[in-house]
């Protein structure tokens, strides 16, 4: 019991500590206005990252989500920049997440292919789908009413919260809802504990993936609007390397690889400490190639980490 206790104290233990290397190595880091930019920045990859834990709680991965967020606000994009109604444009990007999601579950639970092939090829598809979408160029947001409205999305505040904040703050409630108060939510685990015993349950197993592949979709499309809010325009490039990031944060904040283990709170502190991580690199004036080389290593350790744990 005790160990479990630690397991779940670990993530906030370790963003504790490494905060408090980064402010006494830089004391510009414990800026309230740098703060509110480290969550602003960490927004974005803890939306994703949300959606990537119920996957990888499945025994899953999908690393199609970078993908999934350029072409879903390339295609919001568009249909504002085509004079559509603001509101439906923004369904139509994440009916397109939710609808690769499917897809990638569908491929995974009914084609028999492992998670790793499957999202990599839809990841593939949907980036090379971008590039012909947009004709590789980007597709800027015009219109004073739309563009301000739009603007609003990525750039706005609410009671004082900047609007990516507050959305990052809405999905993690539900999603903490969901893991913990919902019959689904017991499946997940379950399903990712053991498929095979879940099943002989009556579980319905297919549809507990399915469903998980659905939300990390939904969460990468919304993340795309954001995303695509703050530029006012949908870039061909979008979302490359987010996946990557959305792994290390539900990794570093305690979520198995393995499946059936890990908390929506562990996510949001990896995906903290990682936007920490990358404003004290930035802060110090680390060029982008050590910043790149400083998070794999901390990724390698937490899965070190993780693996001597399940280990014992």
């Amino acid at each position: 019991m005790e160990n479990r206790n630690l397991d779940k104290l670990r993530p906030i233990i370790g963003l504790i500590i490494f905060s408090v290397i980064i402010s006494i190595l830089n004391p510009r880091f414990l800026t309230m206005g740098n703060l509110l930019n480290v969550f602003r920045q960490t927004s974005i990859n803890a939306i994703i990252a949300a959606g990537m834990t119920f996957v990888i709680l499945s025994a899953g991965i999908d690393l199609s989500v970078g993908s999934i967020l350029g072409f879903s606000g390339a295609v919001g994009a568009k249909m504002l920049a085509s004079g559509y109604n603001i509101w439906l444009s923004l369904l139509a990007a994440i009916v397109i997440g939710a609808v690769a999601g499917i897809v990638n579950g569908i491929i995974i639970t009914k084609g028999k292919v492992q998670p790793f092939i499957a999202t990599l090829a839809i990841m593939i598809l949907l980036r090379g789908a971008t590039m012909v979408f947009t004709s590789g160029r980007p597709i800027p947001v015009s219109g004073e009413h739309i563009s301000g409205v739009f603007r609003w999305i990525g750039t706005g505040e609410v009671l004082g919260i900047p609007v990516p904040i507050a959305i990052m703050i809405i999905v993690f409630i539900v999603c903490y809802y969901i893991l913990n108060h919902t019959q689904y939510g017991r499946h997940l685990y379950a399903v990712g504990g053991n498929e095979e015993a879940s099943l002989l349950s009556g579980v319905n197993t297919a549809k507990i993936k399915i469903l998980a592949y659905t939300a990390s979709g939904i969460l990468a499309a919304i993340a795309g609007i954001i995303v695509t809010s703050r530029l006012s325009s949908a870039q061909p490039t979008s979302g490359e390397g987010y996946e990557l990031d959305a792994i290390a944060a539900v990794v570093l904040g305690g979520t198995s690889l393995v499946g059936g283990q890990g908390t929506i709170i562990g996510t949001i502190i990896g995906a903290l400490i990682i936007g920490i991580l990358n404003n004290a690199l930035n802060l110090m004036d680390v060029q982008s190639y050590y910043q790149m080389i400083a998070k794999a290593i901390v990724i390698i350790v937490a899965v070190l980490l993780d693996k001597k744990e399940k280990t014992k």
